[in-house]
This record gives structure tokens, sequence and C-alpha cells, in this order.
């Protein structure tokens, strides 16, 4: 994504194409199989991403070398734990551009992060507060938000998309008002590839006291992130989009605002004090880490952002935007297809052949060992705008290559033959 040299994302985002030869594809031992006798394309990295060895490692050697509890222990192996573990979160932390450790929250993952954000934050909502969305919100940041609308009273307002799934602008600053209390908006769309210009919308909610939250989830693995830069309030994001393990995640969070919210969850880790008479509660960041944590995971996912750090999320940026254009051209090639979202997607492409349904021919790629996405994309309301029921989305990491885009593109022309 461009981005000056502050780290502010540039409005509209057009990335620069250039070659970039990425050595670390040797690094990722999964890619080296065969799926149906054919050499195994992976072209489902918005759903997870696979993990390089410097993951596997960090996840072994915490079994092997160090596996205790954390905070509690005096022994050796729990000071080893609580120090790896203490220091995954001020690498994940500085990977956000977050200066402060303690505003870092680890979940389970981004699904967990909100959930935790849209708990916490209902309990200061009233009947007639609004609530702000998005069309093209994953399922992920639009239940929790209905769910803490049960809850208080709130009601859900949704920001419109044009025919290209770019957000109207104009709708969403009518939408605004003192009654908008959340704004919760994915960066970039995991269906249709979609980059909002979050920075001008962050700073248009705040002029109205909202409080904004941010789904990187589908950010994190492309696009350098700074959160002061930003300036959102809340930012959460899953780890295995990202080159870790599945099961963790984290959410960021301004120190003043996870000060005043309430705990999510009861139990170990989140308290000073208990009797059966009153509790009081710990500290950022553990008032949100209830009970024994992923302490493999979080140690796991600093490895993951290292790996990333040591490559540079604008040389990957870059790389995967070239990938996109050459998938873009492979699909222009077979009469009948309809590419979804703006020219300027992020990540992931969304089409649709005519008469072809997308599980047919996500079933036909697999036999050839290429493997998409297929379906709604945990996206139903998007694709109710659009009319359809799904899509094949096929979305790409650093360790794909040009010839798998071409490999991709003749494996779809194939099935068309076949399927039509």
């Amino acid at each position: 994504m461009g981005k000056n040299q502050s780290g502010k994302l540039a409005e509209p985002w057009h990335a620069t194409a250039v070659s970039l030869p990425l050595p670390a594809r040797e690094l990722f031992p999964i890619l080296h199989q065969q799926v149906n006798g054919q050499p195994l394309i992976y072209l489902d990295n918005a759903a997870t991403t696979q993990k390089p060895l410097s993951v596997l490692d960090a996840s072994r050697s915490y079994y092997e070398s160090m596996n205790a509890n954390i905070h509690r222990g005096t022994h050796a192996l729990a000071r080893a734990a609580t120090a790896a573990y203490e220091d995954a979160r001020k690498t994940v932390a500085a990977h956000l551009g977050c200066s402060d450790p303690d505003e870092l929250i680890f979940t389970s993952g981004c699904t967990d992060a909100i959930n935790l954000a849209a708990y916490c934050l209902s309990a200061s909502l009233q009947p007639g507060d609004e609530i702000l969305l998005s069309t093209l919100e994953h399922h992920s940041n639009i239940v929790p938000w209905q769910m803490a609308c049960e809850r208080s009273g709130a009601l859900l307002k949704v920001i419109p998309c044009d025919e290209n799934g770019v957000l109207d602008q104009e709708a969403f600053r009518s939408l605004l008002s003192e009654r908008t209390k959340v704004l919760a908006l994915g960066w970039i769309s995991n269906a249709f590839g979609t980059v909002h210009p979050i920075v001008e919308m962050i700073a248009a909610a705040h002029q109205f006291g909202t409080i904004v939250l941010i789904d990187a989830a589908q950010a994190v693995p492309h696009l350098t992130i700074d959160v002061k830069t930003l300036g959102c309030d809340l930012l959460a994001f899953s780890g295995h989009k990202v080159y870790a393990p599945t099961g963790i995640g984290a959410l960021w969070g301004k120190r003043e605002l996870l000060e005043k919210l309430p705990p999510y969850r009861g139990g170990g880790e989140m308290i000073k004090e208990v009797s059966f008479s009153v509790t009081t509660y710990n500290e950022i960041p553990f008032k949100y880490e209830a009970g024994t944590p992923n302490i493999e995971g979080a140690i796991a996912l600093a490895a993951a952002v290292n790996f990333v750090d040591s490559i540079g999320k604008n040389d990957i940026s870059h790389y995967e935007t070239e990938l996109i254009r050459a998938a873009e051209k492979e699909l222009q090639q077979i009469d009948g297809a309809r590419l979804f979202g703006p020219d300027d997607r992020c990540g992931a492409l969304s089409f649709a052949i005519d008469g072809v349904h997308a599980y047919d021919l996500g079933t036909f790629l697999d036999q050839m060992g290429v493997a998409v996405r297929t379906g709604h994309h945990c996206c139903q309301p998007l694709m109710a705008r659009f009319g359809i029921s799904g899509t094949t989305r096929a979305s790409f990491a650093l360790y794909n290559t040009l010839e798998e885009i071409a490999a991709f593109g003749n494996a779809t022309r194939r099935a068309v033959r076949m399927l039509r």
C-alpha cells in the first residue's frame, strides 16, 4: 500500500507493482507437496496463511524448553515462559506501531477481540445510541454488534457501497451524528479486497466523539500498521492470517479507553484480590486476559511478525499487487467472467463466471491442485447487496508465484470448458 515517510496511508490506495524474488517460499514446508497428483497451489490465504519454519520452530521450542504457566510461578520454567510471553507482547505491539505494550491484549483471534470490544462497550450504550458498520463487513464484525444492540437498545446503521464494492463516503458522513457511539469498520474487505480510506473515516467519526474499532484481520498481512497514525481507538486482528498459528490474535486499544471499560471475562489473572464479598480487578492488559492464555500462540505470533518484518511490508504489498494484476489478466481472458471489487483491490480477488457455479469451480480446481475459497465468505449481507449467493475467491501471500498464477488461469479455463 502507498505510504509516506511517516507511515501514514496514502489515500486513495495505489500500490506500485514491482518484481520481487521471494526466497521465503522455501521456508514453508507445507507448500512442497502434491494434491490429487498435482503440485499444491495455495490461493486461500485470506482464510488462513501457511506457517514458515521460524514460526513452527517457535511453537516447538516453547513446548520443548519452557512449557509452564506464566506470571504466578517462581521456578525457572515459569520465569522463562513469562519472559517469552511478555516479550511477545512487546514485539506484537511494536509491529502495530504501539509504544505501550500494556495496550496490547492477547485474544484467541480477531473474532474474540471484536466480541471483547462489543461486550465491554455495550455497558455504556443507551437506547437510541447508534453503532455504524459497513455493507462489506465479515460476520465477525456484524453479529457481536447486533448482540450489543440487543443488550443495550442501541440501533445498528449500515454504510452502503456502490457497484464496485466501494463505500459511499457521502452516505457515511450523512449517517454520522452525536448518536453514533461506535464505528466498527473492516480495513480491507475479506470478500472483495476493497481498501477503505480509514484515516479520513476515523477522523470524521472522531468529530462526533465516536469510538472507532478497526477490524484489521485482512490488513495486518499486507499493510504497514501504525495505530498512532491511524488514530483509531481499538484495532483487532488474527494471527493465523499473518503466518502465525490459529487460536491467537490481539486487540489493541488506547490506554484511557481500556482502563475505563469493564472486564470481559472473570477468573484468574484478571484480578488483584478476591473475596466472597468483593473483587478488585487487575491493571491492563491483565484485566482482559482471564485464565491461562495461549502462551505458545503468543510466542509464535511474535515469531510471525518478526518474519514479516524481516522481509518488509512495502516489498510484500508490492509483490502481492503484481500477483493480483496477473490473476486479473488470467480471468479477463474468460468469457462471462465477472470480477468483484475495485481495481485497486488488496489481498483477494473474487469472481464469478456465467453458467458455472462457484462450488463446482472450486471442486474442479482442487482436482488440479489449486486451493481457492468458494461461497459467501462470511459476508452474506454483501452477497445479498450484489444479488449473488457467493463467489470464487483467490487470495494471495508472499510465497505465491507468477508461475502459480498462470497455472491457476489455465486450470480455471479448463474447468470452465468442462463445466459449461
